[in-house]
């Protein structure tokens, strides 16, 4: 069995908004304050519309077999619809299980948006059972199947009240959560050319989520204490192997 957990960052699709709002000659920094803007009029809040958003990073946890990997898609020079094709890629070749914080209300989402965008098929992932009888009873869509689990929306009970923040769930649990960045500062990091630094940003937040999930799986009887002690320690092992500083402070944040 696959199984993805993954996690995207974005900043404002600045070239929508140059178009939309006819904005042309404006540098980029002033044509996000003005789509910030107008969505605060709008809504009361700067968060702009999902398909107003473009995504930078995308990270990824991959457990399949006796292996533990994490990584982001693409290279830091890699472009947007590169990073979204790899996303959709992996999914045609593993038909892995999804696991997300929120990616039903995000991500999935403005992955949608941008693959439209960018002319990128992923007939796997929209298989509704059509061609795969399998799955018309489990598919990504679906907020009531398994083949994506949005941790967030399952653990609230699918009830907006009981929501947690990724942050305040890993924390609650004994994991590191959010090390020194924070999803508010993506765009101004990138904006200062620290797209190493969302990157690793992106990958920690993808091993909180990885980890909440495996104690969510612990609590749902999928896995035994020793099993559950098994896969905590296959995500130390590869952190350490790796010894890349954003990872080597995560370990140190999260206390054996």
């Amino acid at each position: 069995m696959h199984c993805f957990s993954f996690d995207i960052e974005t900043v404002p699709d600045v070239e929508f908004g140059r178009r939309f709002w006819d904005l042309e000659g404006l540098p980029d920094e002033d044509v996000a304050t003005v789509m910030m803007f107008k969505q605060q009029q709008k809504t009361g809040s700067d968060f702009l519309s999902l398909h107003a958003q473009r995504i930078v990073a995308i990270s990824v946890t991959f457990r399949t077999a006796d292996t533990f990997k994490v990584w982001t898609l693409g290279d830091e020079s890699s472009d947007e619809a590169e990073i979204v094709q790899r996303f959709f890629d992996g999914i045609e070749r593993y038909t892995p299980d999804l696991v997300s914080w929120n990616g039903s209300g995000f991500d999935l989402p403005v992955l949608h948006y941008r693959a439209l965008k960018h002319n990128i098929q992923a007939p796997r992932y929209w298989e509704m059972g059509e061609s795969d009888r399998d799955f018309k009873w489990n598919n990504y869509m679906s907020r009531f199947h398994w083949r994506h689990i949005d941790l967030m929306d399952v653990l609230a009970g699918f009830q907006p009240r009981g929501r947690a923040s990724l942050d305040q769930m890993a924390v609650l649990l004994g994991f590191p959560g959010k090390l020194g960045m924070s999803g508010d500062k993506v765009w101004e990091t990138f904006e200062n050319g620290g797209i190493r630094e969302i990157r690793d940003y992106c990958e920690t937040d993808v091993l909180n989520t990885w980890l909440v999930y495996l104690r969510f799986e612990f609590m749902r009887g999928h896995l035994d204490k020793t099993e559950l002690d098994r896969e905590c320690a296959l995500v130390r092992q590869t952190l350490e192997a790796m010894d890349q500083p954003h990872l080597n402070a995560f370990l140190v944040a999260w206390p054996p």
